[in-house]
C-alpha cells in the first residue's frame, strides 16, 4: 500500500484555513515574508494542533507586495538575515503552542529560484540547518535545492503539486498562462495519482516525465479547492494510498 503527505499553504490571508485543515497530513505556514503575522500564525497552528497535522514554515523573499513572486535582489547576507528571522518567528510561535516545526518549503519565487540557483539554494540550506538540522526540506524532485539539502545531510521530501501543470525540465507552467492551473477534481486526482502510482508526470506538451513524490500540494487559494480537496483526499483512500 502507497502512501503520500497531502500539504497545503496557510496563513496567506485568505482565511479558509479552517475548512481546508481536516484533509490535509502537513501545512505550510507564511511567517512573514509574503504573507502572515504572529496572529494568523498562532490560529493557524492551533488548528493545526487540533487536527494533528504536521507545522511547516513557508518563508520567501521579503515582498509583501508581490506576495513573494517575484525574485527581490537582495545580498546573500541579508537573504540569510530574513529567512532565519521568519523562521524562528514562528518557532517561537509554536513554542506556545507546544508543538513542533517539521519542515521548510520556501514559497513563490524563492523556491522556484533555490530549484536551479546554487547560491539561493545554498543559502537555504545554511539557514536550515543552523535553526535545526533534523527539520525536513519540502523541494521538488531533482532540484539544486535537494540535491544541495541531501548532500549536507538534511532530509528531504519531495514535492509534487496537484492542481499545476509542469513543463517537460519539471518545473511549473508559468502562472501568467490559462493552463498553469488544474481546476477540475478529476483532473487533479489523475494528475497526482499518476506523480504516486506511476513516478510520472504528464506535462504540458503531453510527454511523461519522471517524477518522485513524497508529499503533494494542493493550493488553499484555488476556486473550489474545499470541494476538491474533499473529492481528493477520498479518492486517495479508495485507491489504497494511506495519506500520512
Amino acid at each position: 500500500m502507497k502512501h503520500i503527505d497531502v500539504n497545503c499553504d496557510l496563513g496567506e490571508g485568505i482565511g479558509n484555513e479552517a475548512l481546508v485543515m481536516p484533509y490535509l497530513s502537513s501545512c505550510s505556514i507564511a511567517c512573514g515574508g509574503h504573507a502572515g503575522d504572529i496572529e494568523t500564525m498562532t490560529s493557524v497552528a492551533k488548528l493545526a494542533k487540533k487536527h494533528n497535522v504536521k507545522i511547516g514554515a513557508h518563508p520567501s523573499f521579503p515582498d509583501k507586495e508581490n506576495f513573494g513572486r517575484t525574485i527581490v535582489e537582495m545580498s546573500s547576507s541579508d537573504l540569510y538575515k530574513s529567512l532565519e528571522e521568519q523562521i524562528n518567528s514562528l518557532i517561537e510561535v509554536l513554542e506556545l503552542e507546544c508543538v513542533k516545526l517539521n519542515h521548510v518549503k520556501p514559497h513563490g519565487a524563492l523556491y522556484n529560484l533555490a530549484s536551479i540557483d546554487k547560491k539561493t539554494a545554498q543559502i537555504i540550506v545554511s539557514v536550515i540547518k543552523s535553526i535545526d538540522k533534523n527539520l525536513i526540506l519540502y523541494a521538488p524532485y531533482q532540484s539544486m535545492i535537494s540535491k544541495i539539502a541531501i548532500t549536507d545531510g538534511l532530509k528531504v521530501m519531495y514535492e509534487g503539486f496537484a492542481d499545476r501543470n509542469y513543463n517537460e525540465n519539471l518545473t511549473l507552467v508559468s502562472r501568467q498562462n490559462s493552463d498553469a492551473i488544474i481546476y477540475d477534481a478529476d483532473q487533479i486526482f489523475d494528475h497526482a495519482f499518476r506523480m504516486i502510482s506511476d513516478e510520472k508526470v504528464k506535462t504540458k506538451s503531453g510527454v511523461e516525465v519522471e517524477l518522485k513524490i513524497d508529499t503533494i500540494c494542493v493550493h488553499s487559494d484555488h476556486e473550489n479547492v474545499i470541494e476538491n480537496l474533499k473529492f481528493f483526499t477520498s479518492k486517495l483512500k479508495q485507491n489504497s494510498i494511506n495519506i500520512l
